[in-house]
C-alpha cells in the first residue's frame, strides 16, 4: 500500500529557499501523479502544483515571483520534490502531498484537484519569519 511522508520543512528567513520532499513507500511513486498543497493559518487549503507520472509539472498559485515553486521527481529516491524560492512570510503553512492515479501524461491539475487520492501525507510545516 502506498504511503507518503513529507519532510524538509522548517523555520526560515525571507528570501531563502526550501526543498520539501514527498517520499513514498509501499509502491513506486513513478506510477502516480503527485500534487502539492499548502494550508496557511486561517486559510483554505490550496493547490501549489503537481507533476504527472511522466514528469510534466504545473504550478497554480498566482505569484509575482519568477519560478517561486518548482516541482520535480526522482525515481531512484521514490520522491517528488517541491522547491520554494525567495520565501516570503505568506508562504508559511503546512505543505502536504497527494498521489493519484491518472491516465493523462501531461496534465495533472484536474485529477489532483478532484481525487480520489491513492495516498496523502501528513504534511510538513514551513514557517517564514524575519
Amino acid at each position: 500500500q502506498l504511503q507518503l511522508v513529507e519532510s524538509g520543512g522548517g523555520l526560515v528567513h525571507p528570501g531563502g529557499f526550501l526543498t520539501l520532499s514527498c517520499t513514498a513507500s509501499g509502491a513506486r511513486l513513478d506510477d502516480y501523479t503527485v500534487g502539492w498543497f499548502r494550508q496557511a493559518p486561517g486559510k483554505e487549503r490550496e493547490m501549489v502544483g503537481c507533476i504527472t507520472y511522466r514528469g510534466y509539472s504545473t504550478t497554480f498559485l498566482d505569484d509575482p515571483r519568477d519560478n517561486a515553486f518548482i516541482i520535480s521527481r526522482d525515481s531512484a529516491e521514490n520522491t517528488v520534490y517541491l522547491r520554494i524560492n525567495s520565501l516570503r512570510p505568506e508562504d508559511t503553512g503546512i505543505y502536504s502531498c497527494v498521489a493519484v492515479r491518472s491516465s493523462s501524461p501531461r496534465n495533472c491539475g484536474v485529477v489532483v484537484g478532484k481525487g480520489p487520492y491513492s495516498a496523502s501525507g501528513q504534511g510538513t510545516q514551513v514557517t517564514v519569519v524575519s
